[in-house]
């Protein structure tokens, strides 16, 4: 069984920073992307970030030069780094992992339960 857990979302005003950060645990297995995905009220989820276990990096168009994503070593953990948020930018921001697993470590996707994120003064 794997589990992705978020945490850090919050309020944040708009010019200021947030992070936040993901981490898959469980099972044996191994991860070939993790990313971070959005979705606003009455609105579809959204690419925001992408991070592949090669270190690629994917940035949607309205984020990209304000928002910076990161893995650690062991790349089960993923953070993103929100620098000058606007209130447009205000959603619940989900983790989706791309992971193989046992037993028969095919590619498959978890997601995280979601953080809330709001951008305002």
């Amino acid at each position: 069984q794997v589990k992705l857990v978020e945490s850090g979302g919050g309020l944040v005003q708009p010019g200021g920073s947030l992070t936040l950060s993901c981490s898959a645990s469980g099972t044996e297995f191994s991860v070939n992307a993790m990313g971070w995905y959005r979705q606003a009220p009455g609105k579809q989820r959204e690419l925001v970030a992408l991070v592949t276990h090669s270190g690629t990096t994917t940035y949607s168009d309205l984020v990209k030069g304000r928002f910076t994503i990161s893995d650690d070593s062991n790349k089960k953990t993923v953070r993103l780094q929100m620098d000058s948020p606007k209130a447009e930018d205000t959603a619940v921001y989900y983790c989706k992992g791309y992971l193989r697993v046992p037993p028969t470590f095919t590619l498959q996707d978890f997601w995280g339960q979601g953080t809330q994120v709001t951008v305002s003064s």
